[in-house]
């Protein structure tokens, strides 16, 4: 079966993600009334088939997958999830049922993450299935995190573990033995880290998510502070699975781990303490030109050539 009509598909399978303020999605926009005394925050991101996901992948995890990695945009900057708005550009052909199963993870995702489709548009295109999604959050005001506040003895902190992302991808291929599926599941349904980003609040002075690398994103860091920062190997938290493969450097600079990396001055570390989240400091910030220094367990410095992830790189 293939996909109905534009407007019976949207109000087949788009209509029960509706929420406050999409006005039943029969309006060429949403209208709310944020939260009383909140700031909005809002980020974007995008999806292809082939790029960001493998085709054949079930359409349930794309659709979780989709709303996880803009939810991990909002864990960043500490904020709670509100809504989204969403484009799906889908081949002419493409089963009805692909769509069902894509809109039943967002559904799934929506119930345990607390937040309802606003609004977006549907096209079809000659080329691979392409998502867009824009997600809204609310903070305080004057309480978000961002990228820029790391100083020279802040300590470099990163939540979960780090490189089951890129690893699963290739075990997703079948390139990389994965008996359990562990690693193919970190890639396929990252955990967006918002607990955590709620509890920084107060205690981090600059936070991101590890989406491009992890050295590529202390790089971010780094150059949003104006600090340099020295990385230990041999602290970087690795999952069983992940150290079995003795992929070091893939690990560093792989992306799609989706945890959290931030600054946290020495007088705050102890407030990390009560959290629930695990969490490992892997090394800290310093004055310097805005550089990462990756140190090996012998004291000497690893030669990354590539830092992370880059759509646009040669």
């Amino acid at each position: 079966m293939i996909l109905p009509t534009e407007f019976a598909m949207i109000a087949r399978h788009f209509r029960p993600l509706a929420g406050p303020g999409a006005l039943d999605l029969g309006d060429d926009a949403a209208v709310f009334t944020p939260p009383a005394g909140c700031e909005l925050v809002i980020a974007a991101d995008a999806m292809v088939e082939g790029v960001h996901f493998l085709p054949g992948t079930a359409a349930d995890l794309v659709g979780r997958k989709l709303l996880r990695t803009n939810l991990s945009d909002l864990a960043a900057m500490g904020a709670t999830p509100y809504g989204y708005l969403m484009t799906v550009s889908l081949p002419r052909g493409n089963p009805d049922a692909w769509l069902a199963a894509f809109v039943a993870g967002l559904a799934a995702d929506q119930a345990e993450f607390s937040l309802h489709l606003l609004g977006g548009d549907t096209t079809s295109t000659p080329g691979p299935i392409s998502l867009s999604l824009t997600i809204l959050g609310t903070v305080a005001p004057g309480t978000a995190l961002h990228r820029r506040g790391a100083a020279p003895g802040d300590g470099i902190w990163v939540s979960g573990t780090i490189g089951d992302g890129i690893l699963g991808l290739d075990a997703a291929r079948g390139e990389l033995a994965d008996p359990d599926g562990y690693l193919a599941g970190r890639y396929r349904l990252p955990t967006p880290r918002l607990a955590l980003g709620h509890s920084l609040r107060g205690i981090a002075s600059a936070a991101m998510d590890v989406s491009d690398g992890l050295v590529q994103e202390v790089g971010h860091l780094c150059r949003a502070g104006g600090v340099a920062a020295e990385i230990r190997a041999a602290d970087v938290p690795l999952s069983p699975q992940a150290r079995a493969t003795d992929r070091l450097i893939d690990c560093l600079t792989g992306g799609d781990d989706y945890e959290l990396v931030f600054a946290v001055p020495a007088a705050h570390e102890a407030a990390l303490r009560g959290l629930t989240t695990p969490l490992t400091c892997i090394g800290h910030f310093r004055e310097g030109p805005p550089e990462v220094a990756v140190i090996g367990a012998d004291g000497r410095a690893i030669d990354i050539a590539s830092g992370g992830w880059s759509h646009f790189s040669g």
